[in-house]
């Protein structure tokens, strides 16, 4: 944490005020250097603060709390001043709210009995404490029930990490405290247990275009580094890492949830309920289920949600990650997707109107409407996960825009083999992959020296089987292995496989229905918020179980308690 720190607020250059902003301002406050600095900045950028909505807001938490005993009488007036006079946007996100309502809380806790005239929301402290009460409590409320609306995010990991550890650290009511650390507890659990090696796997509401490829290269190694340390930490330590990390004092990280993390003697099989973020339009309901899949092995892992437009631009459906000694430039991941593109998929969940929407998605998000993407959902898109097999179909319907699909392969492959039988055999680390694509395809090069695979064919398939090195004689052997498992697929009328997977199972996947599993088809209905080795909680239930060994924490939140114990 000091290291963050002292790095950031090293930043700052006498000579230039400009190189003094908000987060160097924190950083410093933090290490309790230059307050006096520090606030004649401060007065001068709340001048005329500079859009940022709720990006703006809880660094201003942050900067107000921590400045408390620091900061000038006209620094503090120029803050209160700025919560007055600028109108930040609330947004239309999970994250967007949870930031937003949090900072009101806060700060509407640190400027009690106001009257309405002295917020920009023309309400009172009451009012706004309320209603941010309101909010929070029914976030956590969902999310403890039915999932995360934005799960597993790689970036969005410190846009709900930072407020709620700033609800843990400074609200007045011990019942909100304790819901922050409840929360911020129950992500982590969730983060470590998605994670191989530090570095954030399977499926995710929402990655970007860099990280999706270079599964280092983003905010969520920043917090694998901070808590678990194995891993490096990215560039600027994420951005927004100082923020968390000038108050990280006032947490620590449970230790079961480091030893999820960083010490797995056995492969895991994980399942976890998440769900969509709010859709607005275009959906029958409100916030889809989301049915996710993780296997680990100290190899390599293997996720996946179901597929589809579970989120509207950033989704990612599924990969297989390999581990690597250092992961920095290095692309050790597979997958497939079908690089959807429509503005009736963003109007289910952006409130814009559909004129301008696609270009207003593009500004931000450059690769949504490009045919060779390898980022984001479609709904002709079906995955199933067995352990270390993955079966991704495809229906694509005539007239979508971009009607093939992208395979990704990445440049670190090494002894990739296109066999007469139809699989494509290659080597990631100590991982063994076989992808068999369901249709014709070409290669084409990519910008940065990997290869996409592309398929442009409506009805269509990839399943992917992944192995460790050290369960083979040789690679060889691992390809007769594939070469002799049972398979049998057609892609008319719909896309069908049939399979017998490494582990043994029986697999039938047939497009539009339910996957069969030696026999029997999957039941989502019954499948609970968390289940597996690590983490266990029944859906509806708001209470979580994490186990590691001996080590058991019950985070319960219709109680407001936490309870640790050791098996003897």
């Amino acid at each position: 944490v000091n290291e963050v720190l002292v790095w950031r607020a090293g930043l700052v250059d006498a000579g230039r005020p400009e190189s003094l902003g908000f987060a160097e301002i924190a950083a410093k406050l933090a290490l309790h250097q230059d307050a006096e600095r520090c606030s004649r900045r401060l007065v001068e950028l709340l001048r005329k603060p500079q859009t940022g909505d709720m990006f703006w807001m809880f660094p201003m938490v942050g900067i107000s709390f921590l400045g408390r005993d620091q900061l000038t009488f006209e620094a503090k007036a120029a803050i209160r001043s700025a919560w007055r006079a600028y109108v930040p946007s609330r947004g239309d996100t999970e994250n967007h709210w949870v930031m937003y309502y949090a900072s009101l809380y806060l700060m509407s806790e640190l400027y009690p009995d106001e009257p309405a005239g002295s917020w920009y929301d023309g309400k009172s402290s009451a009012e706004n404490l309320a209603e941010s009460r309101a909010y929070l409590i029914s976030w956590m409320q969902l999310t403890t029930a039915r999932g995360q609306g934005e799960y597993n995010c790689t970036q969005y990991i410190g846009e709900y990490t930072i407020p709620l550890l700033y609800l843990a650290t400074w609200a007045r009511d011990p019942a909100m405290r304790q819901r922050g650390r409840i929360m911020l507890d129950w992500l982590l659990a969730d983060f470590a247990e998605n994670t191989l090696d530090g570095l954030a796997i399977g499926a995710h509401a929402r990655t970007d275009d860099t990280q999706v490829l270079e599964k280092w290269n983003g905010l969520s190694s920043f917090y694998s580094w901070l808590f678990f340390g194995n891993c490096p930490p990215p560039a600027g330590y994420g951005g927004w890492g100082v923020y968390f990390a000038a108050v990280a004092e006032n947490y620590e990280l449970p230790e079961v949830i480091y030893r999820i993390a960083t010490d797995r003697p056995d492969d895991v099989v994980q399942h976890d309920l998440k769900r969509t973020r709010h859709r607005w339009r275009n959906s029958p309901v409100r916030d889809a289920p989301v049915y996710k899949t993780t296997y680990l092995r100290r190899e390599y892992a293997v996720g996946s949600d179901q597929g589809g437009v579970l989120q509207p631009a950033q989704h990612h459906s599924w990969d297989v990650t390999w581990a690597v000694p250092d992961p920095r430039g290095r692309h050790n991941t597979m997958f497939s997707l079908q690089p959807y593109s429509a503005v009736s998929a963003l109007q289910m969940y952006y409130t814009e109107l559909p004129d301008n929407l696609l270009a207003a998605v593009v500004r931000t998000r450059p690769s949504y409407d490009s045919p060779d993407k390898f980022l984001g959902g479609s709904p002709y898109e079906q995955v199933f996960q067995d352990r270390d097999t993955v079966v991704a179909l495809y229906a694509i319907a005539p007239g979508t825009r971009f009607p093939h699909i992208n395979g990704f392969f990445s440049k670190d492959l090494v002894n990739l083999t296109e066999d007469p039988s139809g699989w494509i055999f290659a080597q990631g680390g100590r991982t063994y992959l076989a992808y068999r694509p369901l249709a014709p395809y070409a290669w084409v090069p990519t910008a940065q020296g990997d290869r996409r695979l592309y398929s442009p064919h409506l009805n269509n398939g990839t399943i992917l089987q992944a192995a460790g090195a050290d369960e083979f004689k040789s690679f060889d052997a691992f390809q007769a292995a594939i070469r002799a498992l049972p398979l049998a697929f057609s892609l008319e009328p719909a896309p069908t496989v049939k399979l017998k997977t490494l582990r043994g199972t029986d697999l039938v996947c047939t497009y539009g229905q339910p996957p069969v599993v030696n026999g029997r088809a999957v039941d989502y209905a019954r499948w609970q918020l968390f289940a597996g080795p690590y983490l266990n909680a029944g859906r509806d239930a708001h209470r979580l179980v994490i186990t590691s060994g001996r080590l058991k924490r019950v985070l319960d939140f219709n109680t407001l308690t936490i309870s640790d114990s050791v098996t003897p």
